[in-house]
């Protein structure tokens, strides 16, 4: 029986490079090999109260998105995180057994309380709540997540082990942190630090046209250059390196290091070779996208199938949940 996988991806943007090598890519291998879901967490975005219209058209790009990078929708179960209302109310059930203290320590509201103070709401406190109704509705034993959501994952174990031991049954699994088969590769930004993020404005979309990449890749930032030869390149200069990796020829980027090593490199035409091969790597995604994302019948069917198969399985488990808290029906 293959294990089960889930992954989500919040309805606030649009999906980057850094997002594509760091696991979509891999998502696209494993959906043959496991028994795959994959959601858009609108529920998630209302946390910063998106506008209608807002909320709508980023579940709608972040879909079209997944299926041009080759999600298969006949494959792996792709949904909307609010076509399930089985989510909700299970959220509500395990909202009862989750403490506030418990929630008010979390690395993740901490941040989120510094970043906006004045919409501190109660959906920010109960977000790894949700975040765990999410996995455990489909008694998911495998979540692929980065560093910064490690404490929610941990959170969700840790109410799948408190459903268990409260109601004395073995009934959630607990989910572990999926680590993939293929090298997983951190893609970084261009302000010279971190990671490619939205957030941290630093990020090159699947969907930027080549006059926007262009321009981003040209505003990245670099140093005064190297005075000593065989120098080690700084950290700007390494992540440039570093994005040249995942989309130019091997005999292009050993073109630039020894052109740096030696003492001989221009940044400018590292950054315009650099924006090129982007342009080339992404323009086939980018087409697939936008012909997807005006297709309305194709999206309203693949949205229609993964909400069915997604509330096959989390009615389910909601049927199964109710029965043991002691919901019956006379």
């Amino acid at each position: 029986m293959k294990q089960t996988v889930l992954s989500g991806i919040r309805s606030t943007g649009n999906l980057h490079l850094g997002n594509y090598f760091g696991a979509i890519r891999n998502f696209v291998r494993m959906q043959h090999e496991y028994n795959c879901y994959f959601f858009v967490a609108d529920l998630h975005s209302l946390t910063t109260h998106p506008h209608p219209d807002n909320l709508h058209g980023n579940v709608r790009k972040v879909i079209s998105e997944y299926l041009a990078c080759g999600i298969d929708p006949d494959v792996a179960t792709l949904y909307v995180q609010s076509d399930v209302p089985e989510i909700s109310e299970l959220y509500l059930l395990m909202n009862m057994n989750a403490y506030v203290g418990e929630l008010e320590r979390t690395t993740t509201f901490k941040d989120k309380i510094r970043k906006q103070p004045e919409n501190v709401n109660a959906g920010l406190l109960t977000y790894p709540v949700l975040m765990a109704t999410d996995i455990i509705i489909h008694k998911a034993n495998k979540v692929p997540v980065g560093k910064d959501q490690e404490q929610n994952l941990e959170m969700a174990r840790k109410f799948a082990r408190r459903f268990n031991r409260i109601y004395e049954v073995d009934y959630f699994p607990e989910p572990e942190a999926f680590s993939f088969t293929g090298e997983l590769i951190k893609i970084p930004g261009l302000d010279g630090s971190g990671k490619m993020g939205k957030s941290e404005g630093n990020a090159i979309n699947l969907v930027d046209d080549p006059k926007i990449i262009r321009k981003k890749v040209m505003r990245a930032v670099t140093d005064a250059g190297p005075t000593e030869l065989n120098q080690a390149p700084t950290e700007p200069i390494q992540n440039l390196f570093s994005l040249m990796e995942v989309v130019s020829e091997t005999d292009t980027l050993n073109f630039f290091k020894e052109k740096y090593a030696a003492c001989e490199i221009r940044y400018g035409d590292l950054k315009n070779q650099l924006a090129e091969d982007i342009i080339k790597f992404t323009t086939p995604i980018r087409d697939r996208i936008l012909t997807i994302h005006d297709d309305d019948a194709y999206l309203k069917k693949v949205t229609k199938q993964g909400a069915e198969k997604a509330r096959e399985s989390a009615s389910r488990t909601l049927r199964e949940v109710r029965e043991i808290i002691g919901f019956r029906s006379f």
